[in-house]
Formats: C-alpha cells, sequence, structure tokens
C-alpha cells in the first residue's frame, strides 16, 4: 500500500477520506482486540484474537501512516493503542510478537551485524 505524502494532491480525494475512516475505526478495535488476546494461545489456532490483535496493529498503522503522509505517523497511532492497554495485555502481544520474530528467522537475519 503506498503511503501519501503530506503535499501529495490525492489528498482530498474520496479513498483518502475512506482511510481516514477506516483509521478511525481500527483504532477502536484495535485496543478491543489488543485486550481479547490476553492469555490466547496462539500455537493452536490461526486467526486467534493474538492474532487479530496483531494485524488490527498493522491495518492501524497503515491507514495512520497514509492519512498522515508519513511512515511515523502510523508508528505513533500503534504506540497510542499500546498505551491504552492494560500492562498484561501488553506484555501477552510483546510476548507474540517475539515468538512470531523469533520463529521466522529475525536472529539470523541480524546475525551479520550483531557480531
Amino acid at each position: 500500500m503506498p503511503i501519501s505524502r503530506r503535499d501529495d494532491d490525492r489528498k482530498g480525494k474520496a479513498d483518502y477520506f475512506v482511510a481516514s475512516e477506516d483509521a478511525g475505526k481500527l483504532t477502536l478495535e484495535a485496543g478491543d482486540a489488543i485486550e481479547r488476546a490476553v492469555g490466547v494461545q496462539w500455537y493452536g489456532a490461526i486467526g486467534n484474537d493474538a492474532d487479530v490483535a496483531a494485524v488490527k496493529l498493522c491495518l492501524l498503522r497503515r491507514a495512520r501512516a497514509g492519512v498522515g503522509g508519513d511512515a511515523l505517523h502510523g508508528d505513533a497511532a500503534v504506540r497510542e493503542a499500546l498505551e491504552a492497554a492494560s500492562p498484561a495485555a501488553l506484555v501477552w502481544l510483546a510476548s507474540r510478537a517475539i515468538s512470531y520474530m523469533d520463529e521466522n528467522g529475525y536472529p539470523e537475519s541480524l546475525e551479520p551485524w550483531l557480531q
């Protein structure tokens, strides 16, 4: 998904307003999804509440980046959603993210730069 820039002339078009509406909706949905993920074991089934929470945060990041014209706006939106979450939900979701990164070879991909 291309991210619009601040000076992008597409901001006055309908798809910009749809992205803005999507971002608002995702902001509300992400918080609920994060809280529902607490305690959910993700190894048993794909598409569980932990997966849904992670996907909502990714989609929120994309939408806000598009609306703001900069990836940093997307990152800020995710941080805001996480700041509103309970400590238990944050810990649970962070452990999910680390598990995913580990199982998908993140440590090995950085190995050349960490030695």
